[in-house]
């Protein structure tokens, strides 16, 4: 059976030379933008603990980001094929890094905290929509995001209970 494959291209401008380029560690700044294609540019920068603007986005956010979107989309996918009406989702996701002496840092784990709104209570064949459907849910997006299936740490699930649409 053929494999498909997709690719992703992304460019990557550094903006923070300044008049001083990288004669120093503290002369230049960390600042750079992706693009990709029409996409609106992401500004991007080192986390603020390695001298980076905390408005704009580290590597280290875009991870957890990546893995929070990634769940909630085969979420949402998954949710629609077995009948369970979302029509409120948000996630207050979290990574952890350690960073070793010699100054080598890794993710330990990230934690997603998922708030999900269903719209009925039951589903079409008169079961009800419970925790457990949703923890079923969530754990079959694990299962297929790409993401948290290409990363070497733990990533954990602590959805929020079902809350319902309020009409």
């Amino acid at each position: 059976m053929a494999q498909l494959l997709h690719s992703y291209s992304v460019d990557l401008t550094w903006t923070g030379a300044g008049e001083a380029g990288t004669s120093t560690y503290t002369s230049y700044g960390r600042d750079h933008e992706l693009t990709s294609g029409d996409k609106l540019p992401l500004p991007g920068t080192s986390d603020p603990g390695f001298r980076g603007d905390p408005s704009r986005w580290s590597p280290e956010d875009l991870v957890v980001g990546a893995l929070a979107q990634c769940h909630m989309l085969w979420f949402l996918h998954l949710a629609a094929a077995a009948g369970v009406v979302v029509v409120g989702y948000a996630d207050a996701a979290s990574g952890t890094m350690r960073i070793e002496a010699a100054g080598h840092g890794q993710f330990t784990e990230v934690v997603l905290r998922p708030r999900v709104v269903v719209r009925t209570r039951v589903l079409a064949d008169g079961q009800p929509v419970t925790d457990g459907v949703l923890a079923d849910l969530h754990h079959r997006a694990h299962e297929h995001c790409f993401v948290a299936r290409s990363v070497n740490f733990t990533v954990r699930h602590e959805p929020v209970p079902v809350a319902f649409e309020r009409v």
